[in-house]
């Protein structure tokens, strides 16, 4: 593990997954957690008593999260192998996570996860995107075209409002990165 990755979910995740409104007790979804950067730091945050569900399609990833949540001794950590449909129940999730995927993939497909989150969210969840990758943020994939003002039209259209924005130093694969954190709530 490297260094910044250490120092992430050590300290710096924490800390970060507080300032955006990651509390005790919760019940958080990582939607597409790959290796767990953001769903090891808040099963810190929400504690025995909180829930993190960490979800990704890639099974490798998910089997490096298992090894790391063993060697840290983490027993609040649930790993789901799935895609896009979240296999959790209505209103059951208080803050759901989407860091860095949204752009693989395109507009109906960005749709059926909002469509998801909403599902999943309790009336007053919290729904946080980081859209990496958007047209100025190194551009890759479907949202290479996309302003950042069209992501957050997008997500109203599915029945939230943006809360809050935030311009954040935070762990983007293996290095530290800003970017634009964007805080949504169910209508």
């Amino acid at each position: 593990m490297n260094t910044d990755i250490r120092r992430w979910i050590e300290e710096d995740g924490v800390k970060f997954l507080k300032e955006i409104g990651v509390k005790k007790d919760q019940i958080v979804l990582d939607f597409g957690s790959g290796e767990g950067h953001y769903a090891i730091p808040a099963a810190k945050v929400v504690g025995g008593r909180g829930k993190v569900y960490a979800l990704d399609k890639d099974s490798s990833a998910l089997n490096k999260l298992k090894k790391t949540i063993g060697q840290h001794n983490i027993k609040n950590v649930e790993l789901i192998n799935e895609s896009a449909k979240i296999p959790l129940k209505d209103g059951s999730i208080d803050i759901v996570l989407c860091y860095d995927v949204i752009h693989y993939g395109d507009e109906k497909e960005r749709k059926a996860i909002y469509n998801e989150v909403y599902r999943v969210l309790n009336k007053d969840g919290l729904f946080s995107v980081y859209p990496k990758h958007h047209k100025k943020d190194s551009p890759l994939m479907e949202l290479a075209g996309i302003v950042l003002e069209r992501v957050i039209e997008e997500i109203e259209k599915t029945g939230f409002v943006l809360k809050d924005k935030f311009l954040k130093r935070l762990l983007h694969d293996e290095y530290y990165n800003k970017g634009y954190i964007l805080n949504f709530r169910r209508c």
